[in-house]
């Protein structure tokens, strides 16, 4: 029998209407890391460190997507809880319609500009053709991301988790198949490798949009629609949050990408590339999690239900805990063979690797509470608070800690950077908790 929102949820209920959204952000994760693999070892470290330069840039054109599929889901699923079914097709007709509009326009955009942006993020020479190539592909698959991030929520919602799977899933194998052929087989270098990510992304992105365009028995499905501000306006702030965290990631990499360049070079890029793809894939299992879960909440908020959300709470923070142990320890076991596998090939890079992803992987012990924590509040459509704890966690407690920390320690002082601005962000996130109890009863 299917899970539905309105259900009662054990341990063993929750995991299972879950995972299939923590497959599908771990599949989505693998993009980047499948193109960093053949491209360090089929193309050259310094189109690896130009990939890495540029990604910030490519990463913040998807924010539209996170935007609309957090803040609009949580809306979404509150007006499922309310019974207003009708209401809540018409509202995610209307996101999707948006959100693709908003996304070609910014696509464009940064396209036409992408050259003095890589030359403002501090490429030079060879690097800033690198860039551009690999960037200017990618953009224009933009919207297909755009569409593929949006859906992973909304699939969720349409209590479809497992389409999303496979849906998630055909992409990441389309991506790596791709890989082979464009980067080994025809050797096409690094346009090859965005060609790969790009079309995969297609798959991610076009195929739910079929079922969502087809499926009208389903719980969501696409119809004809009006702008509704006040609806645009609470999914815009409730996903702010999630969008937040994005700009910021993207921000934060620029500045982190300015500090490696001048502790360590074009080994440091290269290295910090290897350990954001460690950071992609595990805490994809907390945002997994997180996107999985925010539905039933925002469902049982909408139905006033403070029992289940009670329960909700305390088995999600019982959750994340186990698996942020698995995370860290996982990460401390890989550090090795990751970045042997990764940079092998140059001892001095390969030491740098493996020192930073040792350092890196204690802040797993604290990222998926703080993860949760943001996603929780969005779920229960407070923006404020959810975009208030991710402004802190991705952008304040990260920039000050790696423009102090290397002056103390060096290159070392970036790596901790991180898991200090992760403890900063728990106490923020406890406190919030605290805070909103009385008002939500969870």
């Amino acid at each position: 029998m299917a899970i539905q929102l309105s259900d009662h949820f054990t341990y063993k209920k929750l995991l299972k209407f879950t995972i299939p959204s923590i497959i599908m952000l771990v599949f989505t994760s693998v993009y980047t890391v499948v193109d960093g693999f053949f491209v360090s070892n089929f193309v050259g470290k310094t189109p690896f460190a130009a990939l890495n330069l540029i990604w910030p840039v490519i990463q913040a054109v998807g924010v539209i997507g996170f935007m609309f599929g957090t803040g609009g889901s949580a809306l979404v699923s509150k007006l499922l809880g309310e019974g207003k079914k009708e209401k809540a097709n018409a509202v995610f007709s209307m996101f999707v319609y948006v959100s693709l509009a908003v996304g070609i326009v910014v696509a464009v955009v940064v396209c036409a500009f992408l050259k003095p942006i890589a030359i403002f993020l501090g490429a030079e020479g060879e690097m800033i053709h690198y860039c551009v190539l690999y960037g200017r592909i990618l953009i224009m698959a933009s919207i297909a991301f755009l569409l593929q991030i949006e859906f992973q929520s909304f699939l969720v919602v349409a209590e479809k988790p497992k389409l999303g799977l496979v849906v998630t899933v055909a992409a990441g194998i389309t991506n790596i198949v791709l890989d082979m052929l464009f980067m080994v087989v025809l050797k096409w270098g690094l346009a090859g490798a965005a060609l790969a990510t790009g079309l995969s992304q297609v798959v991610g992105g076009i195929i739910p949009l079929f079922y969502f365009i087809l499926c009208k028995d389903g719980m969501l499905h696409l119809t004809k629609t009006k702008i509704d501000m006040n609806a645009l306006f609470k999914a815009c702030t409730n996903g702010a949050s999630e969008m937040m965290t994005n700009l910021s990631m993207s921000l934060v990499s620029v500045v982190y990408n300015f500090q490696l360049l001048k502790f360590a070079g074009e080994n440091g890029l290269a290295a910090y590339g290897v350990i954001m793809y460690l950071n992609f894939i595990f805490t994809a299992v907390f945002l997994g999690y997180s996107v999985g879960s925010a539905p039933i909440i925002s469902y049982h908020y909408g139905a006033q239900n403070h029992y289940e959300l009670h329960n909700l709470t305390v088995k999600s923070n019982v959750v994340t805990a186990v698996f942020a142990v698995m995370m860290a320890l996982l990460s401390f076991s890989l550090a090795r063979p990751l970045s042997l596998a990764f940079v092998g090939y140059d001892a001095e890079l390969f030491e740098i690797t493996k020192r930073g992803m040792t350092i890196y992987c204690f802040s797993f012990l604290l990222a998926g509470f703080n993860i949760f924590s943001s996603a929780f509040f969005t779920a229960l459509n407070n923006g404020a608070v959810s975009a208030a704890i991710s402004f802190l966690r991705t952008l304040v407690f990260q920039i000050i800690p790696v423009l102090i920390l290397p002056a103390i320690w060096g290159l070392d002082g970036i790596w901790i950077s991180v898991v200090v601005s992760e403890f900063m962000a728990i106490i923020v996130s406890l406190f919030f908790y605290i805070k909103m109890q009385p008002k939500y009863k969870y």
